[in-house]
């Protein structure tokens, strides 16, 4: 736990957006215009459950409209409350502009632990909440639109849908109101995915740039180095697969509710997370060493941390003991703004939330303006690009036949160049091409500026002058 002196998440939060505008020229109106949530609703609402009415309290917070519709998830644990899901909108606004997703942040929750429901009642909670914001306009394609958060998946998105559906049932658009559905039910493929590819997308960056690698003390690429994940829910076990399968990461630890694996040969992320589908926990994992206190292998020696699960888990209280020189924030808010102050007088790089895992609202957000095309992506130019690159795999064949064994076409070339790209591999390059681009937009700023002392202040600098600019373009 962290300290009792620790700022809360919504505070962290702004005071990260305080030492941002500290260095911007932005009149103080605007500037509390963009630092305030808008609007906070919050419903209690009931539903008959084993023989009697049980109340359940939700919350859906609007932080900013300087583009409609707002976007953010829902979360269900017994943890949310207001602060907290007022901060994660504020923090969905800055991720939206950082990435040039054209959305206001907005964010839900639900005070209800998960796993004490059956998929039957959990159907009847969803629906009866998704109805409380559905006739405020809280979920609408047009005005808000959310997505599976921390406690919920596809399976929540697809009954909020179909809830919205027989509530407005002559609009054409109704799928768009929620992403992060069932292909079956309007989703995009790569959503699941998403923000754990989003990790790796950035990641993959950041090695690009060798003076900011040199800053965290590293060198090379992402072959070889140690990485350590607390969390492999949806976001952790996509990011640390994608890591050790195509990049060559090497995973030597894996922090869950029930303990930790330490094993510096590393671990087998696909056999873990089985086992934690099968077993619900990490305890008995035959093939790595467990240790009872998770939170103690945050501080062990790696390469690279990535906390992937819930904000507060580097603290005043750990800050000092972590010893991985670059940390990337996979969760919302892992880093205190106290702990985020030690560590950078430390050398520690952290690559932000705001960007990191902002992979889930891109691919959102393409999910979002495919359900509005009412087309999914590739179905019209896929085969047309085939025909096309078939006419120069003619032309080479006809070469090769012509030149004999002094030239030939390698022998999977022709498979890998006739296949037009799918939907998966649109919407990879979209995800890839926008975390780039985010990241470059961090980058110049960091290394431009001398009083920008880290990633996070460079990121939120990006993301408030493009909130300011598109209020400015409003007239405010």
């Amino acid at each position: 736990m962290s300290p009792r002196n620790e700022p809360s998440f919504r505070q962290s939060v702004d005071l990260m957006f305080n030492r941002a505008v500290a260095l911007m020229d932005l009149p103080p109106g605007l500037e509390e215009k963009i630092r305030v949530c808008n609007a906070t609703y919050t419903v209690r609402f009931g539903v008959r459950l084993r023989g009697r009415i049980q109340t359940f309290v939700g919350y859906r917070a609007v932080h900013s409209e300087h583009m409609e519709p707002v976007k953010g998830g829902i979360r269900y644990s017994q943890g949310v409350n207001q602060d907290e899901v007022e901060a994660l909108a504020a923090l969905m606004t800055y991720k939206c502009a950082l990435v040039e997703a054209p959305f206001g942040g907005s964010k839900g929750g639900l005070c209800i632990d998960p796993r004490e429901y059956d998929e039957y009642e959990l159907e009847m909670i969803t629906r009866r909440f998704a109805y409380e914001l559905a006739k405020r306009d809280l979920i609408n394609p047009s005005q808000n639109v959310p997505a599976p958060d921390m406690g919920t998946s596809e399976r929540e998105m697809a009954w909020i849908a179909d809830q919205y559906a027989r509530m407005n049932t002559t609009d054409i658009n109704a799928r768009a109101c929620v992403t992060g559905k069932p292909i079956g039910a309007g989703g995009i493929a790569g959503r699941v995915e998403a923000t754990g590819r989003g990790i790796q997308y950035a990641l993959r960056e950041f090695f690009r740039h060798p003076e900011d690698v040199k800053k965290a003390g590293l060198s090379g690429d992402l072959e070889g180095k140690r990485v350590i994940v607390q969390g492999l829910g949806n976001v952790g076990y996509h990011a640390v697969r994608f890591l050790s399968e195509e990049d060559g990461a090497k995973i030597i630890g894996i922090i869950e509710r029930d303990g930790a694996l330490l094993d510096e040969a590393g671990i087998d992320v696909e056999a873990v997370h089985q086992w934690i589908v099968k077993h619900g926990g990490l305890a008995g994992y035959p093939d790595a060493r467990h240790v009872a206190d998770g939170s103690a292998v945050l501080e062990h020696e790696c390469d690279i941390l990535i906390p992937a699960a819930v904000e507060g888990v580097i603290n005043l209280g750990n800050a000092k003991r972590i010893r991985a020189p670059l940390i990337i924030e996979a969760a919302n808010g892992p880093v205190t703004a106290g702990a985020d102050e030690v560590l950078r007088e430390r050398g520690t790089v952290i690559i932000p939330d705001l960007y990191a895992n902002a992979g889930g609202v891109t691919v959102s957000y393409f999910e979002w303006v495919k359900n509005l095309s009412h087309i999914r992506f590739g179905r019209m130019q896929r085969r047309q690009e085939e025909a096309r690159h078939q006419l120069v795999v003619n032309e080479l064949e006809r070469l090769d036949r012509y030149l004999g064994d002094a030239w030939s076409i390698s022998p999977d070339f022709k498979e890998k160049y006739l296949r037009g790209a799918d939907e998966l591999e649109l919407v990879r390059s979209g995800l890839d091409d926008t975390m780039r681009a985010a990241y470059q937009s961090m980058h110049e700023v960091w290394n431009g500026r001398e009083d920008v002392p880290d990633l996070r202040i460079a990121g939120y600098l990006v993301a408030i002058e493009r909130v300011a600019r598109s209020y400015r373009a409003k007239g405010l």
